[in-house]
């Protein structure tokens, strides 16, 4: 199975903290974690990698959010973005990111299911 490719896969976890260089290290001498920088436009973005899989990012919190504390994220894999925003709404879901296309990846969006937990969708570009 391709993680990016199947709907409903879980296929990318994301720490957003306030110290992302401190929680690479931390993460990296836990788990032997490597990372990569990339400038993602807003800060710095790194790319933790398994190996030679890349298997999630740690970010900063975003500038003027409002607060919050330091948390994983999880991406799961969706084949239209967009469609997949209107069946969670009709099934009682709430969009907390509207849809967006970044560049280079895919097209991704955020959601809250009924009962409040936080995930984001993702249709990945195709290289």
């Amino acid at each position: 199975m391709d993680a990016y490719k199947t709907h409903g896969a879980f296929s990318w976890s994301e720490l957003m903290t306030s110290d992302p260089a401190a929680a690479t290290e931390f993460y990296g001498g836990l788990f032997g974690w490597t990372s990569k920088d990339v400038d993602m436009g807003t800060g710095p973005y790194h790319v933790v990698n398994v190996g030679e899989t890349a298997v999630g990012g740690v970010m900063g919190l975003p500038p003027g959010a409002p607060p919050m504390p330091p948390h994983w994220g999880v991406y799961i894999t969706v084949n239209n973005v967009d469609e997949t925003l209107a069946k969670a709404v009709s099934l009682g879901g709430k969009v907390s990111v509207p849809a967006m296309d970044v560049p280079g990846v895919g097209r991704m969006a955020g959601l809250q299911d009924p009962q409040g937990a936080h995930f984001m969708v993702m249709t990945y570009s195709t290289p």
